[in-house]
């Protein structure tokens, strides 16, 4: 770090070098115009004028399908294109695009808001996204991924409950809305991530919290996964439903309630900034694996009924992930639940000497 003095030029105008190494780096000579940012810690960005070019430039993928021969491939790399902010996405092969590669991509751009067929011929189909990222705001996609979440493994387990097999595939069809939610939000918060002036559009004002987003949706969408598992476990479970006593179901339906109280108070409290309540919601998972174990042992030897009680565990660890993201959101904004918990105290630390120029 170097320190820089500053110049009084006329009357009011103060002024300040830069940097001899970084006017090279960038290319910039006399004349040309920087771009100065007041960011909000008090500091300035200075920018050269490249970082603002008029025109943009835009990548598109042009993906070789005759290469992707493995099943899931192709949709991997249009859900991957998506995700990384790609607005365009050509398919092209040698010579005729297979039947299965085609219903591939429609089955695909399903789950994908914005991306649609633009053009197709027998060689080649354009893809192309039109989304407004300033339209939609990241606390609105992870409450929905989360309430869809929910519906599923509620579903899955009131279908346990009442013997209800078209429930529990209404639930596994339900997955698909949260892949939905999920492949957005992704998108947008890489997207929030490369442009900090639109973070705050869609509802973060600090772009240090990207990366706690991130392991909350990538959370919910697992929760979603296995709430999937456990309804398609209770389809499998009905040919051997007689050999099981009601009153364990029961015992693994109210887990099932417990666990949905885990996960969504969790979400909670990321957003109120609670921190006793995410500290309850944490010790709530603990004394719940403690009883889930518990019943684990006293099940009878019946095929799935263990691995939807492993599943229900799983949703409880992974949902309460959000508590511990709860706790250290709070301790970073310097929420108003931690003032009678939590007292800042800042020390001045002597710093070495700076070169002046």
């Amino acid at each position: 770090m170097e320190s820089r003095k500053l110049q009084k030029v006329g009357r009011s105008t103060i002024t300040v070098s830069l940097p001899n190494k970084w006017i090279k780096d960038n290319g910039i000579g006399p004349g040309e115009i920087v771009f100065v940012m007041v960011e909000k810690d008090g500091s300035l960005r200075i920018l050269p004028s490249k970082f603002f070019r008029q025109e943009e430039i835009e990548e598109e993928y042009i993906v070789n399908v005759d290469e992707c021969d493995e099943r899931g491939m192709l949709e991997r790399i249009i859900v991957g294109g998506y995700i990384l902010g790609r607005n365009v996405i050509r398919i092209i092969s040698s010579s005729r695009i297979e039947k299965r590669h085609i219903d591939e991509v429609r089955k695909i751009i399903r789950k994908l808001v914005g991306l649609g067929i633009l053009e197709e011929t027998q060689n080649s189909i354009l893809l192309q996204c039109s989304l407004d990222p300033a339209r939609f705001k990241m606390d609105m996609l992870i409450r929905r991924l989360s309430l869809i979440v929910s519906t599923i493994l509620s579903e899955a387990m009131q279908a346990l409950l009442k013997r209800d097999e078209t429930l529990a595939k209404e639930a596994i069809e339900r997955e698909d809305e949260a892949d939905t939610i999920y492949y957005l939000a992704t998108r947008l918060l890489l997207h929030a991530q490369r442009r900090h002036e639109l973070s705050e559009q869609m509802g973060i004002p600090d772009i240090l919290l990207i990366p706690d987003i991130r392991l909350m949706l990538q959370s919910l969408e697992l929760i979603g996964d296995y709430a999937e598992d456990v309804a398609k476990k209770v389809i499998a479970l009905e040919m051997y439903r007689d050999r099981v006593q009601e009153d364990t179901i029961r015992k693994i339906y109210e887990i099932s309630e417990a666990v949905q109280t885990v996960f969504q108070r969790s979400i909670d409290c990321v957003f109120s900034g609670d921190i006793k309540l995410a500290n309850s919601v944490l010790e709530m998972k603990n004394t719940l694996e403690e009883i889930a174990e518990k019943i684990m042992h006293e099940l009878p030897e019946i095929p799935y009924l263990r691995a939807i009680l492993s599943g229900l565990i799983s949703i409880a660890r992974v949902g309460s992930i959000s508590a511990d993201i709860a706790i250290n959101k709070a301790l970073h904004e310097k929420s108003k639940y931690i003032e009678d918990v939590v007292k800042i105290v800042k020390h001045i630390l002597p710093q070495p000497a700076l070169k002046r120029k």
